[in-house]
């Protein structure tokens, strides 16, 4: 352990930082690896097992619970999350546009992972996996039910409307509250003032030492694990009800719990050997090739599917959204539609957000702040809006033409039945169902190991964990995903609305960056002459 003294924005302390790497002489214990005199590890750890037990010994009380507690943050928490996504991603914008985004980011003047590389493993990681899942059904849930902002119209408007509040909920705020500015205070007080690469860092400027070495550091850890653990189990566990459902539906594969499980173990094992392997093999190398097939695909579709209605919508879909997006940002007219959708997935999103922005901290390196933000705020969000409107204004053309095709698939919110009739309209439906399931897998699978190695180095405080810990992170999140999933889909739903719950201290985490990332940004200016 080294001891440093430093000044961060006129704050003065004198921390014990942890190393970011193994410098110990003689290889650590067992326990030692696993983090078992870790209190982080506990407080996470106890947390999720009594999440499973409750689950599995009394999930009606457990539904209970989790509702009166959805409740209660959608209702006092919503609208200050509104603010807070919308405040980050403005401020993270006029960072990048004014004479700050000349800044780079974690000591070196180059980056260490080539463009391509880093785009596809951002692509991949932060919205990947939820994205897959609903961008065949959002839009055509929100085409059957028009959001309240808009009402009723037409049914092509109406099409063009369902696809814009998409776009609301998976563009611009969604990325930005993920990785930009939290990104920016992580990259300067770990790589230029040698503090830990965990969410507690994010508190300094706050509280100083106290945020590092004391009680609100390790709470703050725990809370950021405990919410991504639960945002990771929740699409696992999707995963395995999905590709059982679509395979029972193409192959006649019974859907079982046997069959689901099969998927989770599957799973398992891909995103935790990705996981060990590190960032700069598997990880790269299972986002690169998902980029690849997702490409193949979008342009399968465009050139075999309703390509003009794709364009159309994409287009005026993105317009549509930028005209009413202060409107639709901060909505309020509807607190029950909303708790349901923007504050249900903003929630989810703030209780990834110190976790992903560790992730990027981690790959970014050499990078400006002005190619981050605009990267993860503006380019990744329109590549996404594109994804929406090849799967889920496919989907939306088809029900404009045969009016039922796929409102009927979506009834009960059935998400793989609604992907699977969107393909079935495609030439070679099987062959394309089949290339959706693996992309599906895949993507759950980058957000599984990317997860797996944040929470490892965050229980250890290197940015290369030991392979015990990484594999324990891996294989644990499963088997709670198998233990909800013996419950039937109720056990993933209750940790899917939990999630929301755990995005109230979260956002409290986040929240400093709003007016410390701009000064620690001028500061970065000043000291590397840009100013």
């Amino acid at each position: 352990m080294s001891n440093i003294t430093q000044s961060v924005n006129g704050i003065p302390s004198h921390t014990t930082v942890a190393p970011t790497a193994d410098t110990t002489s003689q290889s650590p214990s067992f326990f030692h690896k696993l983090e078992l005199n870790n209190p982080v590890f506990w407080i996470s750890g106890s947390f999720l097992t009594l999440f499973v037990l409750l689950a599995i010994t009394n999930s009606s009380g457990l539904t209970h619970l989790v509702n009166t507690g959805f409740g209660y943050a959608t209702e006092y928490f919503g609208a200050f999350w509104q603010v807070l996504l919308l405040a980050n991603f403005l401020i993270g914008l006029v960072l990048a546009l004014g004479r700050t985004g000349y800044v780079c980011l974690g000591g070196l003047s180059a980056p260490d992972i080539d463009t391509f590389k880093w785009l596809s493993i951002v692509l991949c990681t932060l919205l990947a996996g939820g994205g897959v899942f609903w961008a065949a059904a959002e839009p055509i849930a929100h085409f059957v039910t028009a959001p309240p902002l808009y009402g009723e119209a037409s049914p092509k408007t109406t099409a063009i409307n369902a696809l814009s509040q998409s776009f609301m909920h998976w563009g611009f705020l969604a990325w930005a509250i993920l990785g930009c500015l939290s990104s920016v205070v992580l990259m300067h007080l770990h790589y230029d003032k040698g503090l830990p690469l965990k969410p507690r860092t994010l508190l300094y400027p706050i509280f100083g030492d106290k945020a590092i070495n004391g009680w609100i550091g390790t709470v703050a850890d725990a809370c950021s694990i405990i919410a991504v653990a639960a945002g990771t189990i929740g699409p696992i566990g999707f995963l395995g009800l999905q590709i059982s459902y679509a395979l029972n539906a193409l192959f006649g594969i019974p859907d079982t719990f046997v069959t689901q499980c099969m998927v989770v173990l599957f799973a398992i094992a891909m995103y935790t050997l990705s996981a060990l392997s590190g960032v700069s093999r598997g990880i790269q190398l299972v986002s690169r090739y998902n980029i690849i097939l997702s490409v193949v695909l979008i342009a399968y579709i465009l050139f075999f599917g309703p390509t003009s209605f794709i364009v159309d919508g994409y287009v005026q879909g993105v317009g549509r959204m930028v005209d009413n997006f202060i409107p639709m940002a901060l909505y309020r007219g509807d607190t029950g539609w909303l708790s349901w959708w923007t504050v249900f997935f903003w929630g989810w999103f703030i209780g990834y957000g110190p976790m992903m922005a560790i992730f990027i901290a981690r790959i970014s390196r050499g990078r400006t702040i002005r190619q981050l933000i605009l990267s993860v705020s503006i380019a990744a969000p329109l590549i996404t809006c594109f994804w929406f409107s090849i799967v889920g204004g496919s989907g939306l053309a088809f029900e404009l033409a045969n009016p039922g095709l796929i409102s009927s698939a979506f009834e009960g919110f059935n998400l793989p039945a609604v992907l699977l009739a969107i393909t079935s309209e495609l030439p070679f439906p099987l062959i394309i169902s089949v290339l959706f399931l693996i992309l599906t897998t895949t993507f759950i699978v980058t957000t599984g190991d990317s997860m797996t190695y944040t929470i490892s180095v965050v229980m250890t405080g290197s940015t290369e964990p030991n392979a015990v810990i990484r594999s324990f992170w891996g294989v644990i999140m499963g088997m709670v995903a198998i233990a909800l999933i013996s419950m039937g889909s109720g056990g993933i739903s209750a940790l899917q609305s939990f999630i929301v719950i755990t995005a109230v201290p979260v956002s409290f985490i986040l929240l400093p960056s709003i007016w410390k990332a701009p000064k620690m940004a001028n500061q970065m200016a000043k000291d590397q002459g840009i100013i």
